[in-house]
């Protein structure tokens, strides 16, 4: 990898000549009603602190336009008679792009015929007005701007309180203590496969997301007691929303940087038409210049990917749009070294056996939405999708095989024929269909009801060498479909000015094995006074098990097998949360959250002796006998104080302490796998504008310092002293006693990153650098039997240092 950054670091040691006076741009969107999602015509626009004064009025299709908008960071301001103030900060003018903005404003709750109502909204408040707790709003120039994100969405989450990642090297989510692989993905309203590239069987993490910030709109990130409307998730829910094209002008972004050479293209399709689209590719820099044949590297990390989204308005029957995001991704390492890379089917390592490990892996989501208004306070929103992935992964060995005679002298040294040990392929192909209706009856109260079908097909095969018996042992093999079907009723009612309520139920169905709930939901947000607020809420919330453990395959005692866990019901949870925000001023605030949630009904083996619950599963499927008796308990406090970007600098602290525990059949209460205990974060940043004579350019520095306690381990065994004490010939290395009693070590990391703009006449130059774990920490993060290691034992550590350096040009 360090060979491959320095090829690559030469081409951007270019100058960029750039000339730049008076450059402005022009701003321009639509206002809508929140709720009924009508056009607010005669809505008032300004750019805050503009002088002259720079505004404009909405016209009869609630869009408005400013023109001559000076480059830099601008504020608008929002009102409407009848309607709450709004400001919307930190919005971003370049000059070779356009600003289009879809904004909404809420309708106040009081009677009032000729007052303006003027209400502080908090920044970084949900963009589903549903949504009162626990939720967070990220805009795409928050990926950009914090230390971390490699212009990720799925890694910038991990910068906000109670959520986690791995640390070693995957972008996973770990939300309040949850498996990652209770996280659910959307893109537009709809549920989507793990957006990440070699994902891992669990479909649960990856190393490069295939999403681009750069067609991101503010998207919500939900941690807990979610809304109504949401269904099959008990960790977190990341609903993410693709910005719509330029609709009057054709624009143009091209990125190169180390991970990645991508282009983005956006326009109209006709002049006067309101339609748009936008598309994206990216291609691996890496396996770019290796097919051109300038260099020639092994073990190469290949990806592409792609997404789009098209709008088409029409006159009387509503508004279409259309979207995809896919992705491919393969390696082949040779004689892969699990400190390297982990590889399925394989929890040791092996002196006599050399590995290599080829993985294949394909995502693809597409779906069509359709808006369509029936009043003035009603629409209804259907949409179709298709989700799908496939994980292929291989694992070859070659064994090593010597003679010795008496003496203990080496007669013979020589390699085994290269064969298949473990052989996964997973696929799963997802259909859906939904419809909701939204009705704002008045100002106070809106509801919304909606159903959602989806048609999961699988085919699964996994199986693996048993060497004893020279024969290889399937663990799943089926071909099957799963039907669901969900139904929600929500109500958000404002009782006045400062208090809002959101109440309603979520009923799951699955049609496989004929398991339903009904879960009831309601939360509120008391806004105090306008410095202080309080909000609370409870959610139960439930979610099927990865589909492989209903299928499982257990060889019984006679040699028989059987497949124990097609009954098996869905995971279920009571989520509580009660907050209190401070706002100290229009910038800085405080908040303190305290969660608990009850899990039950977890899958856990049939077995009184074992510790094993599905709630641990990562890479490695384990194939036994389940039963729905498991439990479980997740409660912490979170704490964040941030200063929002404001004179060219922010700042965010935030700091977690939480317990996340399980009981399995044995009756004894252990942590889970993803029980860090405490996370800290630390991110601070500053901007430079008009650094040069021509005030032209940008430079912006970031940086993140996070602490956390390490995930919980299963260790190997050893004796009283603390000396190894595995035995290898009789399969003997973890002490399953003790399964995740501690950790390691605590993991801590610094990042830094920087960029610097230049804004010219026709374009904007841009060159991001991030460097990733600049001190190079490599904390130990779990342990293996290795004989090849002092002590025989291994150790997965951190991921190291790495920089990541992009150039990017809009025009």
């Amino acid at each position: 990898m360090k060979h491959q950054i320095t090829i690559l670091s030469v081409l951007f040691l270019l100058p960029i000549i750039v000339f730049a006076q008076n450059l402005t741009q022009t701003v321009r969107g639509t206002i809508l009603d929140i709720d009924s999602k009508i056009a607010l015509i005669g809505a008032q626009v300004v750019v805050v602190g503009s002088e002259p004064l720079i505004g404009a009025t909405t016209d009869y299709d609630g869009k408005f336009r400013l023109e001559n908008v000076p480059v830099g960071r601008i504020a608008l301001q929002l009102s409407y008679l009848g309607y709450e103030h709004k400001t919307i900060p930190n919005i971003v003018v370049n000059s070779g792009k356009e600003v289009v903005l879809n904004l909404n404003m809420q309708e106040s709750s009081l009677e009032l015929e000729e007052i303006v109502v003027k209400v502080n909204r908090d920044k970084g408040e949900a963009v589903n007005d549903m949504s009162l707790i626990s939720t967070r709003a990220i805009s795409a120039e928050e990926t950009e701007r914090f230390a971390g994100g490699f212009n990720d969405p799925s890694r910038i989450v991990s910068s906000f309180a109670g959520v986690a990642t791995v640390n070693d090297g995957d972008n996973s989510i770990i939300v309040r203590g949850n498996s990652p692989k209770y996280m659910q993905w959307r893109l537009e309203g709809m549920e989507i496969t793990n957006p990440n590239h070699f994902a891992d069987q669990n479909s649960i993490s990856g190393g490069i997301s295939a999403l681009n910030n750069n067609l991101l709109a503010t998207s919500d990130f939900s941690t807990g007691a979610f809304s109504p409307e949401y269904g099959d998730a008990l960790s977190g829910v990341y609903d993410l929303k693709l910005r719509a094209g330029n609709n009057e002008k054709f624009e143009s972004t091209f990125g190169f940087g180390l991970l990645g050479t991508d282009i983005t293209l956006e326009g109209p399709f006709k002049k006067g038409y309101g339609g748009s689209f936008l598309v994206n590719y990216r291609y691996s820099t890496i396996s770019m210049i290796s097919d051109f044949g300038l260099v020639d590297i092994d073990g190469l990390l290949n990806f592409q990917d792609a997404a789009f989204k098209v709008v088409l308005p029409t006159k009387k029957f509503g508004v279409f749009s259309m979207f995809g995001l896919g992705g491919a991704s393969n390696f082949l390492l040779e004689d892969v070294k699990r400190d390297l890379w982990a590889t399925p089917g394989d929890e040791i390592s092996n002196i006599e056996l050399n590995e290599d490990y080829e993985k294949k892996a394909l995502l693809l989501n597409t779906g069509i939405n359709h808006t369509l208004p029936l009043s003035k306070r009603s629409y209804l929103k259907t949409a179709f999708s298709f989700a799908s992935n496939s994980i292929n992964d291989d694992v070859f060995e070659t064994r090593r095989i010597k003679t010795i005679n008496n003496e203990g002298e080496t007669l013979s040294d020589s390699i085994s024929n290269k064969q298949l040990d473990f052989s996964s392929k997973l696929r799963k192909s997802t259909y859906r269909g939904a419809i909701t209706y939204n009705n704002k009856l008045n100002a106070k109260n809106k509801i919304q009801v909606g159903t959602r079908y989806s048609l999961m097909d699988f085919d699964n095969n996994e199986s693996w060498l048993q060497e004893e018996r020279g024969t290889r042992f399937t663990a799943i093999d089926f071909n099957e479909n799963i039907s669901t079907i969900r139904n929600f009723v929500s109500w958000k009612h404002r009782l006045n000015e400062k208090v809002t309520i959101v109440s309603g139920i979520h009923n799951v169905n699955v049609l496989f094995n004929n398991k339903s709930t009904f879960e009831p939901r309601i939360a509120f947000n008391w806004k105090l006074n306008n410095t202080n607020e309080i909000n609370a809420g409870y959610g139960s919330h439930s979610t099927m098990e990865s589909v492989h453990n209903y299928f499982t395959k257990v060889e019984l005692e006679d040699g028989s097998i059987v497949e124990p866990n097609k009954d098996l019901g869905l995971l279920k949870a009571h989520h509580f949360v009660l907050g209190y925000q401070k706002r100290f001023n229009k910038n800085l605030s405080a908040k303190v959250e305290l969660y608990y949630q009850d899990l039950y009904n977890l899958p856990v083996e049939n077995n009184d002796t074992s510790y094993y619950a599905t709630i641990n599963e990562g890479l490695e499927f384990q194939y036994v006998d389940l039963v729905n008796e498991g439990t479980g308990k997740n409660y912490g406090v979170e704490f964040t104080l941030e200063r929002f970007f404001d004179n060219n600098y922010y700042y965010m602290v935030n700091a977690s302490l939480f317990q996340s525990k399980y009981k399995s059949l044995e009756g004894v209460e252990r942590n889970t796998i993803y029980n860090g205990n405490y996370l800290v974060n630390i991110l601070l940043g500053k901007e430079f504008e008009r650094i040069s004579k021509k005030k032209n350019k940008t430079l912006t520095l970031n940086a993140k310092i996070f602490f956390g306690g390490g995930k919980k381990q299963l260790p190997l065994l050893r004796d009283e002293e603390g000396n190894l004490a595995v035995n290898p010939a009789q399969n003997q290395y973890y002490d399953y006693s003790k399964a995740y009693e501690d950790k390691l070590e605590d993991i801590y990391s610094v990042i830094v990153s920087a960029s610097y703009k230049i804004n010219r006449d026709k374009a904007t130059h841009e060159i991001f650098l991030n460097l990733d774990n600049v001190t190079n920490t490599k904390g130990r993060l779990l342990e293996y039997y290795d004989a090849e290691e002092p002590n025989s034992v291994g150790h997965l550590k951190q991921f190291g240092f790495f920089p990541n350096l992009m150039y990017r040009v809009y025009f």
